[in-house]
């Protein structure tokens, strides 16, 4: 039925405005009008969310842009050169942040700036190089880069702002899309498992709870009943205890389960947060689940280790 949906479809879904994209309805929230000032409203947030969820001391200012290009120009260390590629486009993203806001101060004193002016071109090409060294910077936890994140700010200069909501929603219904597909994992990994039975329906409500808070703006007063319960039932998966009435678990196997709840619950915290697919840590996740099964055998099997 909703194949035959078209993405952008806007309707009430329990009585709450949405539009559908991807197979999934989606919060819905009125852009704001097309204007230099919005558009840096909208930077400015992309900006504090950009360095929320990216690796710490990559948030260089503006003016070290050229301090911070020279030293990644010169480093030779590989590992060391990734950092400091970091830190450029970081000094990048800022530098582009910083002209953006005196063009719309201009603009606000009446003095109009456009599209091919010097200032508005160098934004851009520092906006287009921050992305393209955004490829070097890792997420907070350590894993995978977020490139998604670097692209918005681009794309929020670029695209007039109803468009670029529109791509908004389709980030989030494909980090839905991994939500759902992190919980079919665990599912197939250890929730047939008699000691593991009572964790299904943890794990459906944290999966529910986190694409709630995936599709609702931070600024939504409705944040302060939604993030509570996803928060209380992170903690209620972290809770969970294997039942043990059905026979003892050999301890190996035992923690090699908790380790993929914790990271299932960690991972589907990082895609509600972010609100953008995270394919690398997504495919590494099902990668280790397949590992348990094929160490420890198929749901309900409870040797404790490949065949001698």
């Amino acid at each position: 039925m909703k194949a035959n949906i078209e993405n952008g479809t806007k309707q009430q879904v329990k009585g709450i405005e949405s539009v559908y994209y991807d197979g999934y309805w989606i919060r819905y929230y009125e852009p704001p009008q097309d204007t230099l000032a919005a558009k840096k409203h909208l930077i400015d947030a992309l900006t504090k969310r950009l360095f929320h969820h990216t690796e710490p001391g990559i948030n260089t200012p503006g003016e070290k842009l050229d301090e911070a290009r020279s030293a990644y120009e010169q480093e030779e260390d590989a590992t060391r050169k990734r950092v400091n590629g970091a830190m450029l486009a970081g000094a990048l993203f800022n530098r582009a942040t910083d002209i953006f806001t005196m063009v719309v101060e201009l603009e606000q004193k009446g003095v109009l700036i456009s599209r091919q002016n010097e200032l508005m071109r160098q934004c851009g090409d520092y906006f287009q190089e921050a992305l393209e060294l955004g490829k070097m910077v890792r997420h907070y936890s350590g894993h995978e880069g977020i490139d998604e994140l670097w692209g918005e700010p681009l794309k929020a200069f670029l695209l007039p702002v109803a468009d670029f909501y529109d791509s908004r929603y389709l980030k989030i219904a494909q980090a839905m899309r991994d939500i759902d597909l992190v919980m079919k994992q665990l599912k197939k990994t250890l929730c047939k498992e008699p000691a593991y039975t009572t964790l299904k329906p943890l794990f459906r409500e944290l999966a529910l709870e986190a694409k709630t808070v995936c599709e609702t703006l931070r600024k939504d007063p409705v944040m302060f009943q939604l993030w509570p319960r996803f928060v209380a039932a992170g903690e209620a998966v972290l809770g969970f205890v294997p039942e043990t009435t059905a026979g003892k678990i050999p301890r190996a196997r035992k923690d090699a389960g908790l380790r993929i709840i914790q990271e299932a619950k960690a991972l589907i915290g990082y895609l509600a947060s972010a609100r953008v697919p995270m394919a690398k840590s997504t495919t590494k996740f099902v990668a280790r689940c397949d590992d348990y099964l094929e160490q420890y055998g198929k749901p309900g099997n409870n040797h404790s280790g490949r065949a001698a």
